[in-house]
């Protein structure tokens, strides 16, 4: 009889041992959330990732990616923030700059920008303006003159489409008339085929990755007026910065310190984030695997192949941006909360 016991008690401890023995994740499915809809840059990303990252996740989980477009990917990050389990199991791509709208204390936020768990980045993309080429607009000088407006489509407050017209305004004198509510850029790229609108912001990233942007580029169909960046993309050598034009118009300095909060967005490129609480030895499993994910040979190759940029960021990277970026001083949170409004 104690013979029987004891291997009884050995089977189980063996069978304990295998439990603890297997992945977290095998056999188990991954959801990507993505905050803009299909065919945007970010489901290119997105979708481009969920490809290969299981398999550099102890347990190799599947992936599947899942569109919540809405205010800039406002939506998705409140849901990743306050709907979902930490997991493990839903993650989310959400818009860098969004933290502008808590910064400005807009009543439509419901998450803290510094307790998301950051996982990585694939991507630190400076930002453009197009203008349609039979536009009165040639220059971004011309926008400076202009008795009537350009309109400019974005998705919502928070966005490229959003701000970077407005900076362009508070920094060097521009008039942009921002016409709010689509869905994506694909909607946006559209209205500016109609004729809508004339003119959108977005990354740098977006614009060469893009296949509707290489056929603008090649019948001209469109032009860029203005880039960030401390110094002109090799690709855009003819067109100039904000810093250029903010020297040129001499810019005031508080104008300035605003201008550096808010393309400091561009260094948490696509970040790629959990709900707060998930717990560190999965962050740790996450970020460590998002590294390797962005180093595989097959994926390198797949970018290339798509033309997607790559200048990744890891996740301890954004978690440190993304919680100095939310305390700022009284002056540049005022002067965030007046662009919001416009």
């Amino acid at each position: 009889m104690k013979t029987i016991f004891l291997a009884v008690l050995v089977f189980i401890l063996w069978i304990s041992n295998l439990h603890a023995q297997t992945p977290f994740y095998q056999g188990k499915t991954i959801r990507v959330v993505v905050g803009t809809s299909a065919g945007s840059t970010y489901d290119l990303y997105a979708r481009l990732i969920a490809q290969h990252w299981g398999k550099h996740i102890p347990g190799k989980p599947e992936f599947v990616v899942q569109n919540m477009a809405g205010a800039g990917s406002q939506i998705a990050a409140n849901y990743i923030y306050n709907a979902v389990k930490p997991d493990g199991l839903t993650l989310a791509s959400i818009n860098p700059a969004i933290y502008f709208n808590q910064l400005a204390g807009r009543k439509e936020v419901q998450f803290d920008w510094g307790k998301f768990a950051y996982l990585g980045s694939p991507d630190r993309s400076e930002h453009l303006l197009h203008m349609r080429a039979d536009s009165p607009f040639k220059t971004i000088q011309d926008v400076r003159r202009a008795s009537e407006s350009p309109k400019c489509g974005a998705t919502g407050t928070g966005t490229t489409g959003h701000y970077f017209p407005r900076l362009l305004e508070e920094t060097i004198g521009t008039k942009f008339a921002i016409v709010a509510g689509y869905p994506g850029g694909p909607e946006i790229d559209l209205a500016v085929e109609r004729g809508e609108v004339q003119c959108r912001a977005l990354t740098h990233a977006a614009w060469f990755a893009g296949e509707i942007y290489r056929k603008w580029r090649e019948t001209g169909f469109t032009r860029v007026l203005v880039q960030t960046g401390r110094k002109r993309d090799p690709r855009l050598a003819q067109v100039p910065t904000l810093p250029e034009l903010m020297d040129e118009h001499k810019t005031p300095e508080s104008s300035r310190r605003l201008a550096a909060v808010i393309l400091a967005s561009g260094e948490l490129g696509r970040p790629y984030v959990g709900p707060p609480g998930l717990p560190l030895d999965l962050v740790k499993m996450l970020r460590e695997s998002f590294v390797k994910m962005l180093n595989d040979a097959e994926f390198l190759a797949e970018a290339k192949k798509r033309n997607v940029d790559l200048e990744p960021a890891t996740g301890e990277e954004l978690e440190r941006i993304a919680k100095e970026v939310i305390v700022q001083p009284p002056e540049v949170i005022e002067r965030m909360q007046k662009l919001l409004e416009k």
